[in-house]
């Protein structure tokens, strides 16, 4: 999978479980049953959910909005994703990982696809509920002006 941004995702019901809740793979290969390994271009943004539990309940709840990076650029280190991602929006907790979701779940309500949301968007999302404050919505407005914007910079 040269080339890519590679997220090592597994199931385990009730015990580890990484997913990602939107993004373009480009790439798939299964090494077991209940891990495999997905690629995603360069520049493409994705959402990586982890959930862990043990005998006593949850241990883990994270989401993390990433920009795969193209070669040469800048980047932070999450597990499991390799090389790593510009982070866009990094939250742990889960009022705040479902929080997160149910944003996700609004963008798509309104037949936007998240991954082609304004990558400041998600950088609001993270401010906002890092401070337990409700994000404004994004609109079809607000995402006509982002593409329009992105026009011109090409």
């Amino acid at each position: 999978m040269s080339g890519c941004t590679t997220i090592e995702l597994t199931w385990i019901e009730g015990r580890i479980e990484r997913w990602l809740r939107f993004g373009r793979i480009v790439q798939e290969k299964i090494l077991s049953r209940s891990v495999r390994v997905v690629g995603v271009d360069p520049g493409s943004t994705f959402a990586f959910v982890r959930w862990a539990a043990n005998d006593y309940g949850t241990v883990e709840s994270r989401v993390d909005i990433l920009q795969a990076t193209c070669p040469g650029e800048r980047y932070s280190t999450v597990p499991f994703v390799t090389p790593g991602g510009v982070s866009l929006l990094r939250l742990s907790g889960w009022p705040k990982v479902e929080a997160v979701l149910f944003a996700i779940d609004q963008i798509q309500a309104e037949d936007i696809a998240p991954d082609d949301v304004c990558p400041d968007h998600w950088r609001h999302v993270h401010n906002r509920l890092s401070c337990n404050l409700e994000p404004r919505h994004y609109t079809p407005f607000r995402h006509d002006a982002w593409l329009k914007r992105r026009a011109l910079a090409a």
